[in-house]
């Protein structure tokens, strides 16, 4: 049953998409992100949906007069440089070719439909529908994760969907908390109170979903987001009391097994798990210095033979580490391109609210590039620990932060009439700032 529901919404959207090529857009991230068919049985589950949808989609823009265009800015530059180095890296691949150019297919996809969604953001509407569409996407696992975890006392870890991405307990946990800075940016632009209330309560329950993962890089992730979320918050005294608490609530929540487990963190030299992966790390770092534009190619570090040309006898097998992921399969010249595209979010966002200082109207992008920055050190700081390098969802967190920079840049030179859709960002600061959004 779930199986025909899933098609006969997905076969409805698609005239739409080849009509309105933003609806294929929203249709391909909501498969992307959340991965729906994951969900369903028979049939359904192993149909390649997103491309399809990315076909009509492509349809659309050619034939549609629907606003687009390619926006040629700091984050689509660095993508397509980025997706040629790694084309180059994959020509002189230690791993087997078949191997690294199944990766190297999967990338380039990811790749060509976030330029594709960058290209339609032309609006804030086009925007807030969007970051809807991924916090609904991930927010699903938060709720039900959460709700998993308050029936069963947090006695069992939660997982994302199987044969996905974020399918590992670690992956879904780090995405569901960069999901949470933006769940709180739909909080701030929310008019209606109920609206407001429901959206804090799945913030609430994908926290403690996160927290019930067991993952110790989630909760390294979650303390460094909420120490930065305290730092650019006003009414400091407050929001740290709100989110000490929140913390503290969660984790004494939780059972004495998971305690035991997040307290292995200062004893990782007598956990295997954590032993391995520095050694993981060490190989990827050797390939970078042995091979620095190059690297070992996509699934070089998965490659025994690969592996041996230097560490014999080292671990070949996943890296879990976005750093040294990236780093091992391209090198150093790789792993810096990739790497621009952190302190590009971070520029765009912490711009947006010097642009928008005595603009009122502009409110929404302010609260933006407040929250981006909270998901960026989430993505950093949990990444660490696992292997979400080439992961779609960051990347639009990315090119969404430099489409609003780019509308706002358009608004404060009076070129654009963006302000006309002010309305849509209403949003409500209570006085005593609690709202752990306003800058400092």
């Amino acid at each position: 049953m779930r199986g025909y529901v899933f098609l006969s919404v997905v076969m409805t959207m698609l005239p739409l998409a080849a009509i309105q090529p933003f609806v294929g857009v929203l249709l391909w991230s909501w498969i992307s992100f959340m991965n729906p068919h994951r969900e369903v049985w028979g049939f359904a589950t192993n149909q390649p949906w997103a491309l399809l949808v990315f076909g009509a989609t492509i349809i659309g823009c050619l034939l549609a007069r629907e606003p687009k265009r390619f926006e040629w800015n700091a984050a689509t530059i660095t993508l397509v440089v980025m997706m040629g180095v790694f084309t180059l890296t994959s020509l002189f691949t230690l791993a087997p070719a078949a191997a690294t150019w199944d990766k190297w297919d999967r990338t380039f996809k990811i790749v060509l439909g976030v330029l594709l969604t960058a290209s339609l953001l032309t609006s804030r509407r086009r925007i807030h529908a969007l970051i809807w569409v991924m916090c609904i996407s991930l927010g699903y696992y938060g709720v039900k994760g959460g709700i998993f975890a308050i029936m069963t006392a947090g006695s069992y870890r939660t997982w994302g969907p199987p044969d996905s991405i974020i399918g590992d307990n670690n992956h879904i946990a780090t995405a569901l908390l960069v999901a949470v800075p933006l769940m709180n940016y739909l909080r701030l632009q929310s008019k209606h109170r109920i609206v407001r209330l429901l959206i804090l309560a799945a913030m609430t329950l994908t926290t403690l979903a996160a927290l019930a993962s067991y993952s110790r890089g989630a909760m390294i992730a979650a303390a460094a987001a909420a120490l930065l979320l305290w730092w650019r918050s006003n009414g400091k005294i407050i929001s740290g009391m709100l989110i000490a608490g929140c913390l503290a609530a969660g984790i004494n929540f939780m059972p004495p097994q998971w305690v035991d487990r997040m307290n292995s963190i200062t004893t990782y030299e007598e956990d295997a798990s954590a032993t391995t992966r520095l050694k993981l790390w060490e190989v990827s770092f050797k390939f970078a210095v042995a091979r620095p534009l190059a690297g070992a190619g996509f699934r070089g570090p998965y490659s025994r033979e690969a592996v041996d040309t230097v560490m014999p006898g080292g671990p070949a097998r996943a890296v879990h580490s976005i750093w040294f992921e990236v780093m091992g399969e391209h090198g150093f010249l790789g792993f810096a391109v990739w790497f621009m595209l952190l302190p590009i979010g971070v520029y765009h966002a912490m711009r947006l609210k010097r642009l928008t200082r005595d603009r009122p109207d502009l409110a929404w992008a302010a609260d933006l590039g407040r929250m981006v920055p909270v998901s960026i050190l989430a993505y950093a700081a949990g990444g660490t620990f696992l292997s979400l390098a080439y992961w779609d969802f960051f990347w639009t967190i990315i090119v969404i932060t430099a489409a609003t920079h780019a509308l706002v840049v358009k608004e404060v030179q009076g070129t654009a009439p963006i302000a006309a859709t002010a309305a849509l960002g209403w949003r409500r600061r209570s006085a005593a700032g609690t709202d752990l959004a306003g800058a400092r």
